[in-house]
């Protein structure tokens, strides 16, 4: 029978099986990401044939970590060690590809015997000296998804590239990038003499122990992993993975609000046949068996369609671009499963209220009923039959605010969060009082952008400029807590320095020493002429000092020399701020810089912010949730209006009787639309204090994400709120116009 209900009202039925769809599809398609970077990190490291894996301890993520060669040289002559291969990664732009992942090995690694030439020569071939220009080997996902084969030139951040070959591993995230010589990847990252991480092949096993030993005596400032170990240390996979399951989380709740609105319209739609059962002898629990039946069947629906369909956008990406090795073959069988057992959670929380409503009805009172609500009607003392609409379905309309304003609510959030984090940033520009910031051009990450001191030094000697301050920053993971600690490195006395307010200590004046926020200070309870250690290199705590921007209070100030050897971009700097002597020349200044120097982008110190590729890449991404967002709500509020539609046929049929044109029924369903928009506006707010709140207490990114709320943003909420009200009221609108008075007074 629970099936024979659900195709009786099969636009119902597909709508609400959309919505859940589409937030499963969601977490297929996030999740399938968040696998490939797993899969490719486990893949690539254990396939090096490696025993042992040496990288800079606490780094973000294999990209950001940097060993002096030298070591590499130190690490070659122990005699526990057969082989020993440096690999320098990174990512960079190429084309129409904003994160293109490359891999710099030397000629003679042993690890490159697991790349399959499959077109061109080797590294190793003897014929490769006669390539003109710089060599790269191009992955054969890379290699389709940009149309290149050997021969061909390809560009990286600024530099151009002679495609030597065409490689196949069988691992996507190593086949959706490219291969460099170990020299010119140092080149091209802005890391001479630097590598990642270096991999190790003992001359016996049984030799481990003793090896392991030996490092921690001469080399404790670096970690030693066994190669398992060290992909599953790997952060970013694990915050790509906290935000898979924060957006699909969002867009299955979503769908389960609609859900369990439609469940209890279809409780409240078929009263008088529940009455019937439960007159023919049919049990409570039995009636509640069926109406959780259907929420199950709708939900499990949902999950095959949104199966589905995040295979087929993983095929469609696959085909379209490389970032991150994204395939469907990282669609693993686990993720699906993770996919069903949220929708049959779902489908139990959402359809147990409507359940337990339909067996509770009493078998008289649901024989008696006549459609609306069961019992007396309450009317507002205001408002016309919108409102009034609306208030008679109390239940409904609640569910529908609900679905709005978190579909709204998490979007502003989003907005605010990045909006405070955006307005610190340039608070900190601005704090430096300078007209011109300065980054490499052609970047996909400002963190990546390596500047040579050699043009700040041409920049300085312009006529126009007063001084130049470099600044380099980097982030590591502190052990202890989790949480990230921000570096900047300044020239102790640079007037960039000057601006942090030093309430204890000595302000910052030579190598060795750091300067950390007062909060970072008592979060790791350090004091004056304490050590701190990171990633490896310890530093003597001089000064605290306290800022009115969050993120660099918890955070720490270096010298620009410390920094640059942190990094392992000597003589690089992140950014530059120009002063000028004459500010009002700051716009000539912008466009003659970016003519004379075009590896680095220049621009006003009040819009470099918004032109930055991460802010730019950040609104990318906020986009696309709005897009998943409003697209699941407005099915939501879509659902809920068709319902009212239906449940209301009797009512449209006396109204166009009564003489009322289609027009004005049309007005009337899109007025309560518009209503159900406004009020949902106003509660997304509330909704928006509530998430932002919630993501302030993540322990290790919250305290980077305090938001900045204006009018703006509520005008905006409210604009959505609108927006989706609309797009969920017309279809039902236009239905409800489309109505024969006979037909309509005929409807049981």
């Amino acid at each position: 029978m629970f099936l024979k209900n659900l195709l009786r009202r099969k636009i119902r039925t597909l709508l609400t099986v959309l919505g859940i769809s589409i937030g499963v599809a969601a977490i297929i398609g996030l999740g399938s990401l968040a696998n490939g970077l797993e899969n490719g990190y486990q893949a690539m490291l254990t396939g090096s044939k490696a025993d042992l894996i040496i990288s800079q301890p606490d780094t973000f993520d294999i990209s950001y970590s940097s060993i002096d060669e030298k070591i590499g040289e130190q690490l070659a002559a122990a005699p526990e060690v057969s082989e020993i291969s440096g690999m320098l990664e990174g990512f960079t732009q190429t084309e129409d590809e904003p994160f293109f992942f490359v891999f710099g090995y030397p000629r003679e690694s042993f690890v490159l015997g697991r790349f399959q030439i499959m077109d061109g020569i080797g590294l190793r071939d003897k014929e490769l000296h006669k390539i003109h220009g710089k060599p790269i080997w191009l992955g054969s996902a890379a290699a389709e998804v940009l149309n290149k084969k050997p021969g061909d030139t390809l560009r990286l951040t600024g530099s151009s590239y002679r495609i030597a070959g065409i490689y196949q591993t069988g691992d996507v995230f190593e086949d959706s990038g490219a291969i460099l010589e170990l020299r010119d990847a140092q080149d091209l990252l802005g890391k001479p003499r630097q590598v990642s991480i270096y991999y190790i092949r003992l001359k016996d096993l049984a030799l481990k122990q003793r090896f392991m030993v030996r490092f921690e005596r001469l080399w404790s400032d670096l970690s030693l992993s066994g190669v398992k170990d060290f992909a599953d240390k790997q952060a970013l996979q694990d915050y790509i993975l906290g935000f898979v399951w924060a957006i699909g989380g969002l867009a299955i709740i979503i769908g389960g609000v609609g859900m369990m609105n439609s469940q209890l319209m279809s409780v409240m739609e078929r009263t008088r046949e529940i009455g019937v059962l439960r007159a023919i002898g049919w049990s409570k629990w039995r009636v509640l068996w069926m109406i959780l039946r259907e929420s199950l069947a709708v939900c499990l629906l949902g999950g095959m369609l949104g199966i589905g369909l995040g295979w087929l956008l993983l095929m469609s990406l696959s085909m379209s671009t490389v970032v991150m090795g994204i395939s469907s073959a990282n669609l693993r069988p686990e993720l699906i499963v993770q996919a069903f057992f949220i929708v049959i959670v779902l489908g139990l929380v959402g359809g147990l209220y409507p359940a337990w409503r339909a067996s509770k009805m009493q078998p008289v009172e649901a024989l008696r009923y006549e459609g609306g609500s069961i019992g007396k009607v309450k009317r507002l003392p205001f408002g016309g039959l919108a409102v009034q609409g609306l208030f008679q379905r109390l239940g409904r309309t609640t569910l529908t605010l609900t679905t709005i304003g978190i579909t709204v609510g998490a979007i502003i959030a989003l907005e605010g969060v990045m909006k405070g984090f955006t307005g610190s940033f340039e608070q900190t520009l601005l704090g430096t009082q300078n007209e011109i910031m300065i980054r490499q051009a052609d970047v996909s990450d400002t963190s990546l952008s390596a500047i040579d001191e050699r043009i700040g030094d041409k920049i300085a000697a312009m006529p126009e400029v007063k001084y130049v301050s470099g600044v380099i920053i980097a982030a590591v993971v502190l052990p202890d807590t989790g949480g990230f600690f921000i570096i900047e490195g300044y020239e102790p006395g640079s007037n960039s320095v000057q601006r942090f307010k030093i309430i204890e200590g000595k302000p910052l004046s030579s190598n060795h020493e750091i300067i950390i926020g007062k909060q970072m200070a008592d979060l790791l309870k350090r004091r004056i002429g304490d050590s701190l250690d990171l990633s490896g290199v310890r530093f003597r705590i001089v000064g605290i000092y306290e800022s009115k921007v969050s993120w660099e209070e918890l955070g720490g100030v270096i010298t620009l020399r410390d920094g640059q050897t942190f990094t392992g971009r000597p003589r690089k700097v992140t950014m530059y701020s120009v002063k000028l002597h004459d500010p009002s020349q700051a716009n000539e200044m912008v466009t003659k810089v970016n003519r004379q120097f075009p590896e680095v982008y220049a621009s006003l110190t009040g819009e470099f912010v918004q032109q930055m590729p991460d802010m730019q890449n950040s609104n990318g991404m906020l986009n696309g949730i709005s897009f998943l967002a409003i697209l699941i709500g407005g099915v939501g509020v879509l659902n809920t209006m068709l319902m009212a539609v239906f449940e209301r046929t009797r009512e449209i049929g006396v109204l166009r009787a009564l003489g009322w044109q289609r027009k004005a029924i049309l007005g009337l369903i899109l007025k309560e639309a518009l209503i159900l928009g406004l009020l949902g506006g106003f509660v997304s707010i509330g909704i928006a204090f509530i998430l932002a709140h919630l993501m302030q207490r993540e322990p290790t990114l919250g305290a980077y994400l305090t938001p900045s709320w204006d009018w703006i943003i509520f005008l905006r909420a409210i604009s959505i709120a609108l927006l989706l009200g609309l797009l969920g009221g017309l279809y039902p609108a236009y239905r409800a116009t489309r109505l024969q008075p006979i037909e309509a007074l005929r409807y049981e």
